[in-house]
């Protein structure tokens, strides 16, 4: 094997460069009574319509199942904020829920006076400066608030996508662009676009101030969160005129309390006009049939000139700006540069560049700086936005480097580039890396519509062509432009942002205003819904897999192998999936981990990146704690290449005492890093509660184990994973005969498999008292986690669990959300579901959530305990829930090797067939007494854990000791190290 042989194995599709201009051209054509414009190769399909008011339509057919992907893109976000309003379109964003005057309300003449009443007393509210007047005016607010609550219907929207059968009710916000997003079965088009015509019609922003404080507490998350405090602070940096940096999509806190509904009348007035809107829906469509229900919809919508931003031209960065940024996690750090507008050349080439630099294989921050283990982790990228792009390097230090030190590396890698210190051949096989993402994901419907929704953000989608044919374009980008313009591009005009392990003391709190809870009327209906809810739509029939049919079985050897063809490309994914995981060895794992830092007898580690890489193809060895998954993937073309390196690799892999010593210190620094993720804290807490001192999460290795892990066992482990009893997971194009044929040669089998070791247990802890676990963290929030032990897995009580799920605790319709969020207020992030476990021998578990203002803690869990106590009653609800797990069930169709892990999944809870099919047929008889029976079994008046994370400073211990026994719980013994 030499290797040669893969470095000039580059895929055949980048040394094909053809005349992008010519390959991708606009077209005009009719069809259907409409004219649009098409670009001519496109992967999509997709068709650009104009309507006759400006509503621009983007239509891409894929009818692979029956489902379709919606977005309905808005050119507008926080640049188009005032400056005195700033938080205004993300702000509007949430009350594009609310409803119109048709739904999301019992009587709208009794509550229009009501709703006029509240958006007067809030421009009051923001005109008076007095502290006890505003205080006055806001109870009167909340009051007046109450009132008119009685004629709306808090979710309206949310039931009638029940209705429809969508999967994914969503929306954000940026800073150039509102987005709202759908995934609907393709049966019920007609009644969908009926329902977001009227929803864009005469918006109504009733039960505002409920969500107001909903955005109070995703603002508070943000201060918690040091990521998005460094990213701001990079944006403001680099653009101290244009609003990316001026104006946080979220809003100052200032402009948070002071909100004006004048002011989003006036904002929703201006930009959502179809002029300014794209209607983007990708999947199982018929495009002429679909322009016309489209059309009729949303004809009443009149254009309208408005002012788009024009920001200023930004002045050239001349200096080297430092950002300090503290808080409690983790240190690392941002390099940014300021970039070009979108569709630039030079945009083009530091996408390229980004690639060069990190692209998680072969890039020279991956081979330089992660493979000789001299960062904890770098990385490199391009974001692009409309008017400007941002180059953006970023690390974390590892064990006794300073951010400095580290800052110092990125840069240096940065000469490099300037130097031309890389490979030529890194640019083609970027560009055939790329085109085979690009094979792979425009398979998927989300990607389409994405990629669209983002060509008309840039350039109304003008620019589509440009677009697509930027991989060509990019493949004919030579080492010395890229040399040229990076002498250019990178001098001394960056922002470095340093996130310091400090403490914040800059964090203006939103504080918790006096909130009555608001009626939802969740048992109540309008009428434009009603005629939504009872319109008749043409069935889709499930289609559930057939094991015997939809997918082959057989061996190569002694392995069983599992088959399933790929008919559409050229692309394989195969997988051994190994019997054993960490809970057999503690040790494998991080052999995992260890196998990429090594050379074999013939490549250095550097060598098989960069081999893998240039063909395009990848591999992955995912350690499990029951299983473990070595995988590679590719161009069929290219399979015995790959396979027979990852072969070459696990089987002759030598060890490397430098690079062990280097791993053991990043093992360690890694650990340090957990420990200051309040998310890990969480999570530890809860494996905590579950099991006691031994548990999942902290099973592992101690501190002392890694420091003395020598190579000679973890070699041994890579050398012998073969051993171990595995299924081959093949799906690709190669008929089964021909691979089995590949394999046989390819893969080398044991005369017989050696026997799996004993798997640890770990013991589930009885729920036998209430018990709260604390962990202190300084956060502005409070992350409370309710769990218990239920019981083991019942295969009867599947179906029953999903619909309680659906009722319960998920998504904006359940009854959690609208209690917790919508009528009282008390949580931007709420949910509660009766998990089930992956196999027959472990319990299911009852998880709640809230995340909420410390000062708000004692009230949001007395409102989630009371839910736990008492199942509220709505037939509607129910009734709704019930035909949306029927309509997702109708509507999902498994494919690829989502077969082969579907039949995986089921055979570890016990079934040899498809076991959606007796979840269906289970769901048709369940009424709500059914719901209301298994609450009472298995929810209510039972003990819970109480998982929180909180700073001591903000939480009472005497508020945490009225719900149970109180164990506080340092780090040492939560991580176990």
């Amino acid at each position: 094997m030499k290797l040669k042989i893969f470095v000039a194995a580059v895929l055949s599709i980048a040394n094909t460069v053809v005349n992008a201009q010519s390959l991708y051209q606009w077209k005009t054509a009719s069809s259907g009574g409409y004219t649009y414009k098409y670009v001519t190769n496109d992967p999509t399909r997709s068709r650009f319509y104009t309507l006759s008011n400006g509503l621009t339509v983007i239509l891409s057919q894929n009818n692979k199942e029956p489902n379709i992907v919606y977005k309905m893109a808005v050119r507008t976000g926080s640049n188009t904020d005032p400056r005195t309003n700033t938080g205004l379109a993300h702000y509007l964003e949430h009350l594009l829920f609310k409803g119109t005057d048709k739904f999301g309300t019992l009587d709208y003449a009794k509550e229009k006076p009501l709703l006029d009443k509240i958006e007067n007393l809030y421009e009051r509210y923001n005109k008076t400066k007095d502290g006890p007047t505003r205080k006055k005016i806001y109870q009167e607010i909340d009051s007046v608030s109450g009132v008119a609550s009685n004629y709306a219907i808090a979710n309206e929207y949310d039931k009638m996508m029940k209705a429809v059968g969508s999967q994914s009710t969503n929306a954000h916000t940026t800073s150039e662009e509102t987005v709202y997003e759908e995934n609907l079965p393709s049966n019920a088009v007609e009644k969908f676009l009926a329902v977001q015509s009227e929803r864009f019609r005469m918006p109504v922003f009733r039960i505002f101030h409920t969500e107001l404080e909903a955005v109070y507490e995703e603002k508070n998350r943000g201060l918690d969160d040091d990521g998005t405090k460094m990213y701001e602070g990079m944006l403001n940096a680099l653009f101290p005129t244009h609003n990316y940096g001026q104006q946080t999509t979220i809003g100052t806190v200032a402009h948070l309390k002071n909100p004006s509904l004048v002011e989003i009348r006036k904002y929703y007035n201006r930009y959502y006009v179809p002029n300014n809107m794209a209607l983007i829906m990708s999947g199982d469509i018929n495009y002429d049939a679909l322009i016309k229900v489209i059309d009729r919809n949303f004809a009443y919508m009149v254009s309208k000139p408005f002012a788009p931003y024009e920001p200023a031209q930004e002045k050239a960065l001349t200096k080297i700006q430092k950002i300090d940024i503290n808080g409690p996690s983790a240190e690392s750090l941002y390099i940014a540069y300021r970039g070009f507008p979108q569709n630039s050349h030079q945009s083009l080439l530091l996408d390229l560049i980004g690639s060069i630099l990190s692209n998680g294989k072969a890039g020279m921050l991956d081979i330089n700086l992660n493979k000789q283990q001299k960062v904890l982790k770098a990385n490199a990228g391009y974001n692009q936005m409309k008017d400007y792009g941002m180059f953006i390097l970023s690390a974390s230090p590892k064990a006794g480097q300073s951010l400095e030190d580290a800052q110092k590396l990125l840069t240096g890698q940065i000469e490099l580039l300037k130097k031309g210190s890389f490979d030529e051949g890194l640019i083609k096989a970027t560009v055939a890396n790329i085109r085979l993402g690009e094979l792979q994901a425009y398979d998927s419907n989300d990607v389409r519509a994405d990629a669209t929704m983002t060509a008309f953000i840039l350039n109304r989608g003008k620019e589509w062509d440009k677009m697509l044919s930027s991989t060509d374009a990019m493949a004919r980008i030579t080492k010395k432009e890229i040399v040229d313009f990076a002498n250019r591009f990178f001098i001394n005009n960056y922002v470095i942002v340093l996130k310091h392990k400090a403490e914040d003391k800059s964090i203006e709190k939103m504080e918790k205003p006096v909130i009555t809870a608001v009626k939802t009327n969740a048992n109540e209906v309008s009428n434009f819904a009603k005629d939504i809810i009872s319109s008749a739509v043409k069935p889709i029939a499930p289609k559930f897999l057939d094991y015997k049919k939809d997918l082959a079985q057989g061996k190569v050897g002694i392995a069983d192998l599992m088959y399933v063809q790929n008919t559409d490309n050229s692309i394989f994914r195969m997988g051994y999936r190994f019997e054993i995981g960490s809970y057999h060895s503690k040790l494998l794992p991080y052999a995992a981990q260890y196998l990429s830092f090594l050379s074999s007898d013939e490549y250095t580690a550097e060598d098989i990146s960069k081999a893998f890489y240039n063909i395009a193809c990848s591999y992955s060895v995912n350690v499990g704690t029951e299983e473990t998954m070595v995988y590679i993937s590719g161009l069929q073309e290219n399979f015995n290449r790959a396979v027979s390196l990852l072969e070459h690799l696990l089987s002759t892999c030598k060890p490397n005492e430098g690079a062990l010593e280097d791993f053991k210190a990043r093992l360690l620094k890694t650990r340090d890093n957990a420990k200051l993720n309040k998310n890990s804290i969480l999570s530890g807490l809860m494996s905590y509660a579950q099991y006691g001192k031994e548990n999942p999460f902290n099973y592992g290795l101690s501190n002392d184990e890694i420091k003395n892990l020598k190579s000679a066992e973890l070699i041994d482990i890579l050398h012998k994973l073969g051993d171990f009893k595995h299924t081959i997971i093949y799906y690709g194009p190669k008929p089964m005969a021909d691979l089995t044929a590949q394999i046989t040669k390819l893969h080398r089998l044991p005369g017989s498999f050696s026997d799996i070791p004993s798997i640890k247990k770990f013991n589930y802890e009885p729920t036998n008292a209430n018990k709260v676990y604390f962990a202190d963290y300084d956060m502005v929030q409070a992350e409370i986690r309710w769990i218990r032990n239920a019981g083991l897995y019942n295969p009867a009580q599947k179906a029953k669990i999903s619909l309680f799920n659906d009722y319960f605790g998920g998504g904006m319709g359940s009854i959690v959300f609208q209690t917790i969020r919508e009528s009282k207020a008390l949580a931007y992030s709420t949910f509660a579901m009766y998990s089930s476990p992956k196999s027959r021998d472990k319990q299911n578990s009852v998880v709640a959530y809230v995340g909420t203002q410390a000062d708000k803690m004692n009230e949001a869990i007395a409102a989630m305990n009371e839910l736990l106590s008492s199942l509220p009653e709505s037939q509607k609800a129910f009734s709704l829930s019930k035909n949306n797990a029927l309509s997702e069930l109708e509507a999902e169709r498994i494919s690829k090797e989502g077969i082969i892990y579907t039949y995986l999944a089921d055979k570890k809870l016990g079934y040899d067939y498809d076991s959606r099919i007796d979840v269906y047929s289970a769901l048709k008889p369940l009424g709500f007494d059914d719901l209301k029976h298994f609450h009472e079994q298995n929810i209510s008046g039972k003990n819970y854990n109480y998982c929180v994370v909180g700073s001591e400073k903000t939480i009472k211990t005497t508020d945490l000791e009225k719900l149970g026994t109180l164990v506080k719980l340092d780090l040492s013994t939560i991580f176990g190290y």
